[in-house]
């Protein structure tokens, strides 16, 4: 087994001694009678209480458990012809974590479907589940979704833990001028805000933080998710359920009639959807969303794409924050150089110039990458007026990127060149997670 500073160990909580893992007795006992099913596995399981029990319940909780200590959002369980990876998502790279033999692969897809309360028996259609679990004292949720494949089920886990998003807005990254626009478009009476970007760019995170510094007291604020990723202290949260007709447009015209103040929806997918939020912002609601495109100013073409009127969109539309997430670099091994020549000239057209750059180096506590934890990146539309007008004649995407940037729109870019500047991150970074433009 390989594995990041995993020591071979599994933690045990209220014990100071580490049990050695021994795969090869661990092999010689595997076999899928090995899982029991528990009547109760929707209630939460503790991982260090069954650590003693069967090897493969042993093993599963080495795999949750060494993901956590590493930091992981997420875990993959992916069978080979002759092997089973086993992957974690770390800073949003894929690492090799483990290559447990692939005899393990059928006990161990048994097991996590179990935990997640799935059917073990139904191996030829993708199934989606959640476990309840501690590990390290931390209460965690972990999203399970399983595919089937030519080499039998891949199981991915998304770590959902509730202190990656008890975070203030002060500590994600913002400048501070934006962060100061963007709490006010988060304190606005009515009208729609929306946070973009890819899957994993942490919208979720930047959206739970700005509702929690509402006055849930004096609110009536509420959600509707799909799924529900963190419950929220003092906010209704409402789960989507399609299959039974529970639409996220659906949801949002029963809260309208619940005397909302503040709405947070999960993503506006769909005409219907993204009329019915129209329809709140401009009847006295504040109404926060998601959306999935590359900038801050095609969020808007999008919403017209959809198949609302411009004019709407103008009208509802308060704000547009994109985001990503750029890798820090560690504080313990990054170094300064001298920028190759071409990094230098590169900097200089982005308003940069230095003689030495921070580079990374890699260390121990990196993992040899050279970067330890996340920062965001942002760009910031506020519409005003003057953009509505222009919103109301339909532009297209690129003329209105420029004239949003013409008028003080900070692109992703410049936002992440300013962090590259601070010694925060790197160029490449910024470069990765970037279009060219953008």
């Amino acid at each position: 087994i390989t594995s990041f500073d995993v020591r071979g160990a599994l933690e045990v909580i209220g014990e100071s001694e580490q049990e050695e893992v021994d795969l090869t007795a661990i092999l010689s006992d595997v076999d899928e009678a090995d899982v029991e099913v528990q009547e109760t596995d929707t209630e939460e399981v503790d991982l260090e209480q069954q650590a003693g029990e069967s090897p493969v319940i042993r093993y599963v909780n080495y795999i949750i458990q060494n993901a956590v200590k590493e930091g992981a959002s997420d875990i993959h369980v992916e069978p080979a012809e002759k092997k089973l990876k086993v992957r974690f998502r770390i800073d949003g790279v894929l690492f090799e974590a483990m290559t447990p033999p692939a005899a393990m692969a059928a006990a161990i897809t048994s097991r996590l479907k179990i935990m997640a309360n799935l059917d073990i028996a139904e191996r030829r259609i993708p199934q989606d589940g959640r476990i309840r679990c501690t590990v390290q004292g931390r209460k965690l949720d972990l999203r399970v979704s399983t595919i089937p494949t030519g080499h039998g089920e891949k199981t991915v886990m998304r770590i959902l833990d509730t202190r990656s998003i008890n975070v203030q807005l002060e500590q994600l990254g913002f400048e501070e001028h934006t962060l100061d626009i963007w709490r006010g478009l988060v304190k606005s009476p009515h009208g729609i805000v929306l946070v973009t970007g890819p899957t994993g760019s942490g919208k979720t995170t930047t959206l739970y933080s700005s509702l929690r510094q509402l006055d849930k007291n004096k609110m009536n604020i509420s959600t509707v998710e799909d799924p529900i990723e963190y419950h929220l202290d003092g906010i209704t949260q409402t789960q989507t359920h399609d299959r039974i007709g529970m639409t996220f447009a659906k949801a949002l015209k029963a809260l309208l009639r619940q005397d909302p103040d503040v709405i947070m929806l999960g993503e506006i997918r769909d005409m219907e959807t993204a009329h019915t939020a129209v329809q709140a912002a401009l009847t006295g609601h504040l109404v926060l969303s998601t959306l999935h495109t590359n900038d801050a100013p095609s969020s808007i073409t999008r919403l017209v794409n959809i198949g609302l009127e411009p004019f709407l969109v103008g009208a509802a539309v308060n704000g547009v924050l994109a985001q990503r997430l750029a890798r820090k670099l560690c504080e313990s091994c990054k170094t300064m150089a001298e920028p190759s020549e071409e990094m230098a000239e590169f900097l200089a057209m982005q308003g940069i110039e230095a003689a030495r750059v921070w580079t990374p180096v890699g260390c121990d506590r990196c993992r040899n990458t050279g970067y330890a934890g996340r920062v965001g990146i942002y760009e910031l539309l506020t519409v005003d007026d003057s953009l509505r007008d222009i919103i109301a004649r339909n532009p297209n995407v690129s003329e209105f990127r420029r004239l949003c940037i013409e008028r003080g729109m900070v692109s992703l870019r410049t936002d992440g060149m300013e962090k590259v500047n601070r010694g925060m991150t790197t160029v490449q970074e910024i470069m990765r997670i970037t279009e060219s433009g953008h």
